[in-house]
């Protein structure tokens, strides 16, 4: 264990630079003193670690020191074998480049490791894309990806759902994240940083002003914040329902995951006829309208009063629709 960690730490300040010893903690969940412990001992085994003080402070590697361990364990080898994805890959431009990478991996395995991670990919394949649902048409990915790793401003023509539908923005790009099979641009303007559909960017223009990115700005850190965010104020209101025993078993199939965990989490005791009263999240009382009539009769709305008339009324309606023959087209 210790000799992993000691490694960590190598390869941690090799790719990385300068680190603290808080850093160097926080990054392999131990505590500071054992961070102090292991520096003394990569000292004492050889390995040229400077330690400098002061707020800038931290540990570093000598200039032009790389370390040679680079064995693979059985472990890590299965997992890299099910690190690429050949669809988002092609869509950055880095097809080919990743097909290579994986033919010099493969090359330099052990045979017992190159035959291991040649099994691991007959039997698991990575899909990013959701069901049911087609492919965006992506046309500006690459001019956003170059802009991306140039670090360039860019001005879009952008299609939103509110009006105005379509809006020029200037944006620092700072990077790009596929959710579901949809690639989404997190950038600044430099505003408050907002996300951007990849494919709603109508068209582009790749400017030739540079731009720094934030200082310590974490992509993966403010995508699960976004998503938290978004969550937070979509879901303004609840309604309280009654369910069937067996519509409620159903719900993880028909519902989002937030909309199904509310509902298992606050399930009460079986009625007289056997429905089960829970609460759940919504955005609108016309969003919940469209939602909750996919469950059909195996759902009543109980609460809130406007949610449960406009039900009423919808479905006062269609059944009107549907008392009469079809009207001869």
């Amino acid at each position: 264990m210790r000799a992993s960690r000691l490694l960590s730490v190598l390869l941690l300040l090799q790719t990385r630079g300068r680190m603290t010893a808080q850093q160097l903690a926080d990054e392999l969940e131990v505590s500071v003193r054992t961070v102090y412990r292991d520096m003394e001992s990569l000292a004492a085994a050889g390995v040229p670690l400077y330690g400098d003080p002061g707020h800038d402070g931290g540990y570093r590697l000598v200039d032009g020191y790389r370390t040679r361990l680079t064995g693979l364990t059985r472990e890590e080898a299965e997992a890299l074998s099910l690190a690429g994805l050949p669809g988002p890959a092609a869509d950055l431009g880095f097809g080919t480049v990743l097909a290579t990478a994986q033919l010099k991996l493969m090359a330099a395995l052990p045979d017992e490791l190159r035959d291991r991670t040649d099994d691991i990919r007959q039997r698991f394949h990575l899909d990013t894309s959701g069901w049911y649902a087609e492919t965006d048409p992506i046309p500006h990915l690459a001019a956003v990806t170059d802009a991306v790793w140039r670090q360039h401003r860019i001005r879009v023509r952008y299609r939103r759902w509110k009006a105005p539908q379509e809006v020029t923005r200037t944006l620092e790009p700072y990077g790009l994240v596929l959710k579901s099979g949809r690639w989404y641009l997190v950038a600044g303007r430099p505003e408050p940083v907002r996300t951007y559909r990849v494919s709603q960017i109508l068209r582009i223009q790749v400017l030739q002003d540079h731009f720094e990115r934030p200082p310590g700005f974490d992509l993966a850190a403010h995508w699960h914040s976004y998503l938290a965010d978004f969550d937070a104020r979509r879901h303004q209101g609840d309604a309280v329902v009654r369910l069937s025993p067996q519509i409620l078993k159903q719900l993880p199939d028909l519902m989002e995951p937030a909309v199904a965990r509310a509902a298992r989490d606050s399930a009460g005791p079986p009625g007289p006829d056997g429905r089960v009263q829970v609460v759940i999240p919504t955005e609108s009382v016309e969003h919940a309208v469209g939602m909750l009539l996919r469950l059909g009769a195996e759902a009543e709305v109980v609460a809130p009063t406007e949610l449960r008339a406009q039900m009423a009324q919808t479905i006062a309606t269609l059944a009107d629709t549907y008392r009469h023959p079809p009207t001869p087209v």
